[in-house]
């Protein structure tokens, strides 16, 4: 049989130049599964389901529901169960596949096993008779199919496979199955790739239209995210319900298999070493060494070519690969060169589609294998972390952290969702504690099973022994969340601190009416999370509302209050339909958690009276993003998703190609972070702007926005220093890429000073605030000295992540948003990114607050 693999093997290859012109015969089952394995006739295969052999077509997602579903029906080994459901209503699927015997008493198992992360209980576990645990999550990434179609596969073995070492190794092993950890995605690129497919002549030029998926590809979910950089942000319905089903276990191995360019071959961890968080125990770089020989010897008995430990890393833990490690598990990353339709030339002959799926169906076999072979250790690798955890816990010189804004009850409260979510156990601040108000923080103390990952999550760290990263360097939570935060060490720390454990099911948002209903005004301050959701439900229903621009006090019921910048006022006086008003407000705290306040008098006992021209007047905001190709995929979801979940609010995407011709007069904000602009669709927009639009433009759009003139900045050049010149050094060759790397800001986060009183500033409580940056441009404040309302901390600029010295030279004190003013309307350039990866809730309110009061900027403080 193995002869006849490398007969076929070698006929695949041999007969490559012929692809163009003849479609060969799909291949049958039997290439994919293993030599001198008998399978129960029972079982349904792959073809019976979907009608064709696998890796024919691109399997579409709801084929391979049916064809999961089927097996389970029809095998004893294996119970299914619908874990989440994505934002395009597909079913997300585990299976669970073991012997029958463990199938009956699978509860149990599962409860003695999780006994393996409790120190108090793991020493006396007996290994030698507890099954492994492992978890196969396939393509993550949906244009990356070889993973799911080879999941098919992976099942059918498992389900029917007969004889005594299958019976083994169910009985000492849980295999929960992943088929497809991006449903959306995956349907979206198997629909390109099958409807480029000739049905006589596979066309095998890369630069056919198969191999280049139009805007935004299937690569992310619903909106655009890359659902491989969520697992510990949790921020999506895919990875809620997915990270809640590996902490139901807490596997010993979790496989993630992925593609990667096609002139490539086939990768599997360990990755570079010196690129492992330091978090992560050594042993768990042994283990995943050891597993590896497996992968190596099961892809040499096929001829695949491979390679280990020469790219990719295992630092950011929001990774599939990654989180498991500081879970006491190891994730293991496949990468197979990707064909990216059915066959594909590339430097190594022509790559068909089943040569991928059957490489990540080999790796998945060897994976199981290795775990047979290593079945104790890796148990013990469990039990050792969370021992290690634990003895770490009692020694650590931070007892807890207390974290909490006052003024904003969401971005407190969401950040203890995520953490709950990740299994740590966060509760209610019990009592006062220095800044900290009892009821409006939640204190996390460190002495828990979670000691590891807590220490993940809140640590800030600025050294690191490589300077190159996959991903970002730094994620520091209340950082992201622009939350205060404190350690408290032994002497500050005690238990009467710790008041109801939170629970994110119970989780509430609580606004309430402070005095009757208004016969005069009513306002809102815009420190709350949600009150743009709030106001946009006011404007879109023609309520009449306007923006303080100076703090004011005024009378309340029980006497009088404090109003700060950018509270909203909503004058009963010149509504159309007050009544409307009443139910809308009512609507508000009851659903946006936002305390309104009634005022019966528009006389103020100090500051600005409410009929004062400082009161700015608001127009609903009717927002526009430029989207196609030329933008990035991944900002624009990160906005529509802002938009639309959290905001309620309608965005349209323009596509880049149409913005020439677009009729701009629908919209009053346009936000762009695209990376050229033609000529004409320039003129377009000059236009619009100049008329009064706001345009709101950040990272890379930064540099058609300068070059058209629609920003008035100037870059910071990073590689001279005025006035020397600067000495060319010989470097060696091989230090090229390391060397351009490490000058590269890849993420990391900064401390930045925000001018409380500009519009953009509107809603925070304090000048110091942090945020998130990915990118090398550098831009000087405005020469207009009110036109740069953030710019980054000229002391100690850097926060948390890596920098290189001689960016870190450079940054401190340049600007972060830059606002430029273009006839009627205002260009508001931001060097980063607010909405990243929707976790960064801390600079949300920069972005809603030029969407909402751009317009309110004065053109004399603008460049």
């Amino acid at each position: 049989m193995k002869a006849f693999f490398t007969a076929l093997f070698s006929l695949f290859f041999g007969v490559m130049l012929q692809a163009q012109v003849l479609n060969p015969e799909p291949v049958t089952l039997d290439y994919f599964l293993p030599d001198g394995v008998t399978y129960n006739s029972e079982i349904p295969t792959p073809k019976e389901i979907l009608g064709a052999e696998l890796g024919e077509w691109h399997v579409r997602h709801d084929q391979l529901v049916n064809y999961m579903y089927a097996v389970a029906e029809a095998s004893d080994r294996v119970t299914i169960t619908e874990y989440a459901r994505t934002y395009e209503n597909r079913p997300l699927l585990m299976l669970t596949i073991t012997s029958p015997q463990n199938q009956r008493n699978i509860k149990q198992i599962k409860e003695e096993h999780l006994k393996l992360t409790d120190a108090s209980q793991s020493e006396s576990l007996n290994l030698a008779e507890m099954p492994a645990v492992v978890t196969m999550s396939y393509s993550v990434h949906g244009n990356e199919p070889s993973g799911s179609n080879a999941s098919l596969a992976v099942v059918y073995h498992l389900a029917a496979a007969q004889g005594p070492e299958i019976n083994e190794m169910l009985n000492n092993t849980i295999i929960l199955i992943d088929p497809s950890i991006n449903p959306d995605g995956l349907n979206r690129f198997a629909h390109w790739a099958n409807i480029h497919k000739s049905k006589n002549v596979l066309v095998t030029d890369p630069q056919s239209r198969e191999f280049d998926e139009n805007w935004p590809g299937g690569r992310t979910n619903h909106y655009w995210f890359d659902l491989n950089r969520d697992w510990m942000l949790m921020q999506h319905p895919e990875s809620k319900g997915r990270v809640a089903k590996f902490h139901e276990w807490v596997p010993q191995v979790l496989t993630d298999h992925h593609e990667m360019g096609t002139n490539s071959t086939f990768f599997f961890q360990p990755g570079i070493p010196s690129r492992t968080h330091p978090l992560t125990p050594q042993r768990n770089q042994d283990l995943t060494g050891a597993i590896a020989e497996y992968h190596a010897d099961a892809l040499d008995q096929i001829q695949s070519l491979y390679y280990s430990e020469e790219s990719f890393d295992d630092f950011y833990y929001g990774k599939g690969s990654t989180y498991p490690d500081v879970n006491g598990s190891l994730g293991i990353l496949f990468e197979q060169a990707s064909s990216r339709g059915h066959a594909q030339e590339s430097i190594h002959g022509i790559l068909e589609f089943p040569f991928t799926i059957r490489n990540q169906f080999v790796t998945s076999l060897s994976t199981l294998e290795a775990v047979q072979g290593l079945r104790e250790e890796l148990l013990g690798n469990t039990r050792a972390f969370y021992q290690e955890a634990a003895k770490e816990a009692d020694n650590a010189s931070i007892k807890a952290y207390v974290f909490g804004e006052e003024a904003d009850q969401a971005r407190t409260k969401h950040l203890a969702e995520m953490l709950d979510r990740n299994q740590i156990d966060v509760y209610e601040l019990a009592r006062d504690h220095n800044n900290f108000k009892a009821g409006k923080a939640y204190v996390v103390p460190t002495n828990q099973r979670q000691y590891k990952l807590i220490t993940a999550l809140f640590e800030r760290r600025t050294e690191f022994t490589d300077s190159l990263f996959y991903d970002v360097s730094a994620w520091t939570m209340p950082y992201a969340f622009n939350l205060p935060f404190e350690e408290l060490n032994g002497r500050a720390f005690n238990n009467n601190l710790l008041g109801d454990e939170f629970n994110f099911d119970a989780m509430n948002l609580e606004g309430s009416l402070i005095g009757d209903q208004a016969q005069y005004a009513y306002a809102f301050e815009w420190d709350e999370y949600y009150t743009p959701r709030a106001l946009y439900r006011l404007l879109a229903a023609d309520v009449r509302a306007k923006v303080a621009s100076r703090p004011f006090k005024s009378v309340i019921t029980d006497g009088a209050k404090d109003f700060d910048y950018g509270t909203i006022v909503v004058p009963m006086g010149i509504q159309d339909h007050p009544e409307k008003v009443h139910e809308l407000i009512q609507t508000i705290t009851e659903e946006d958690g936002i305390t309104v306040y009634e005022l019966p008098t528009g006389l103020t006992p100090s500051g600005m009276d409410l009929g004062s021209n400082n009161f700015e007047n608001l127009e609903a905001p009717k927002v526009a993003i430029i989207g196609g190709s030329g933008t990035s995929s991944y900002e624009v979801g990160e906005t529509w998703h802002l938009m639309d979940q959290r905001y309620h609010m309608p965005l349209t995407i323009l596509e880049y190609d149409d913005l020439a011709r677009a009729d701009l007069d629908r919209y009053n904000v346009i936000v762009s972070s695209g990376y050229s602009m033609s000529d004409a669709a320039a003129e377009n927009l000059k236009n619009w702007v100049s008329e009064g639009g706001t345009l709101i433009v950040y990272r890379n759009a930064l540099r058609w926005a300068k070059s058209h003139g629609f920003a008035n900045i100037e870059y910071v050049d990073s590689d001279e220093e005025e006035g020397e010149e600067q000495e060319t050094q010989v470097r060696p060759y091989v230090k090229q890429g390391p060397d351009s790397g490490a000058e590269y800001i890849g993420g990391t986060i900064f401390n930045a000073k925000l001018d409380l009183t500009h519009p953009l500033g509107y809603g925070f409580n304090d000048d110091d605030i942090t945020v998130f940056r990915n990118g090398n441009l550098f831009i000087k404040k405005g020469e207009n000295p009110y036109s740069t309302p953030l710019y980054y901390s000229e002391e100690n600029p850097l926060a948390s992540g890596y920098i290189s010295e001689d960016n870190l030279d450079v940054i401190g004190g340049t600007a972060a948003i830059v606002v430029s003013r273009m006839g009627g309307g205002k260009v508001i350039a931001m060097t980063d990114n607010p909405n990243f990866r929707a976790f960064w809730y801390g600079t949300n309110k920069l972005f809603a607050n030029a969407v909402f009061f751009g317009h309110t900027i004065s053109g004399s403080t603008a460049n």
